[in-house]
């Protein structure tokens, strides 16, 4: 079984066989048919999340549910599904209170199975697995409750967005910020998590839709995406221009879908008195942003973060699917292209260069 490992950051995946345990009491083995290349990969690559090595990545995937261990009951073999990479205990403060995402019922060991052990060996030695899944995989062996069943009608590389930068995104508008109908908005980073905001914002029946970012064929993709106005930031002084087309005011909501000290504090400064900024891109960990606490109160200023949208992915991503399946939610847009398993390292490199929307692993 063939799996792409990263051994030390700053250096490509290596795809090797590896071997894998099978599933235990509350675990399933999924046969992944499709995995998105994603920015929060590539922190960990570069280094920018120091985790343990080596480990499986890929955490944005869909697949085939082929054996599950005693006592599930969520998923069966056969089943569609889509991977969440949050996992819930269903019983704590924050799973009874309709906000699963921050469960902390299993937090204290991430990168291996909820036991704190290893599925995967290479040559005798644990193979970590990246938010418990890694999905840069053939097989998956994971707990199922991190399995979301969905209509097999629905297309593997399509579905597999759906895991991620398509939740993330939309999610950030409709769950964590709640757009309103004819409100401004500004995407700053139109990345697949960015582009998703964008149509999150578009579903929300927004009325202004800035999107910006430095790279000219990114802006074009937010256009289609439902993008009323761009700004190049290479080009434009970002928080004035928002000025411009926003009465002078600055927008209601502003989100951040980079995750860094500028573009934080440029939300920030674009938003109107009253209004609110959310981080919805992962920042590196060393990231630190300043911010005028007196002009926060004397405006009224609102930050918050979001984590995957602040979905509930049991029930949020059946609907999303849904979306995508009534015409009423581009994804195809969003996979500029597809690549196997050995050419992943390719994947990434079009990544960093912003020369996809989003690129998918197809496993055949």
């Amino acid at each position: 079984m063939k799996a792409a490992i990263l051994y030390e950051a700053n250096k490509p995946l290596q795809v090797v066989d590896v071997e894998q345990q099978g599933p235990q009491a509350g675990e399933a083995r999924v046969r992944v048919m499709a995995t998105g290349i994603c920015h929060s990969d590539w922190h960990i690559m570069n280094g920018d999340w120091p985790l343990p090595l080596p480990m499986v990545l890929g955490h944005e995937a869909a697949g085939v549910v082929e054996r599950v261990g005693a006592g599930v009951a969520n998923v069966k073999p056969g089943d569609h599904i889509i991977f969440s990479f949050r996992p819930h205990c269903g019983h704590c403060l924050y799973c009874s209170t309709g906000r699963s995402i921050l469960c902390d019922g299993h937090q204290s060991v991430r990168w291996a199975l909820l036991d704190g052990t290893c599925r995967l060996k290479r040559n005798g030695q644990d193979v970590f697995q990246m938010a418990r899944i890694g999905t840069f995989c053939e097989y998956v062996v994971c707990p199922a409750e991190m399995l979301v069943p969905i209509r097999k009608d629905m297309p593997w590389a399509q579905a597999a967005l759906m895991g991620c930068c398509v939740p993330t995104g939309v999610g950030a508008v409709t769950h964590c910020a709640k757009v309103e109908a004819g409100a401004s908005v500004l995407v700053i980073g139109c990345g697949g998590v960015g582009l998703n905001v964008v149509q999150g914002a578009r579903l929300a029946g927004a009325g202004k839709i800035i999107a910006c970012d430095l790279l000219p064929n990114k802006l074009a993709f937010a256009r289609e995406f439902g993008a009323t106005h761009t700004i190049d930031a290479s080009q434009e002084k970002v928080v004035d221009r928002v000025r411009e087309l926003t009465g002078g005011r600055g927008a209601d909501y502003a989100f951040d879908a980079i995750g860094g000290e500028a573009t934080t504090l440029q939300i920030l400064d674009a938003i109107r008195p009253g209004g609110t900024a959310v981080i919805v891109g992962m920042a590196a960990m060393s990231v630190r942003a300043p911010i005028t606490p007196y002009l926060m109160a004397l405006q009224e200023k609102s930050i918050k973060g979001t984590m995957y949208g602040s979905v509930r992915p049991n029930v949020d991503f059946p609907r999303l699917v849904d979306l995508y399946l009534d015409g009423r939610l581009k994804i195809d847009q969003l996979i500029s292209r597809t690549y196997k398993l050995d050419e992943i390292n390719e994947g990434f490199q079009a990544l960093r260069s912003g020369q996809v929307a989003r690129g998918v692993v197809v496993f055949s």
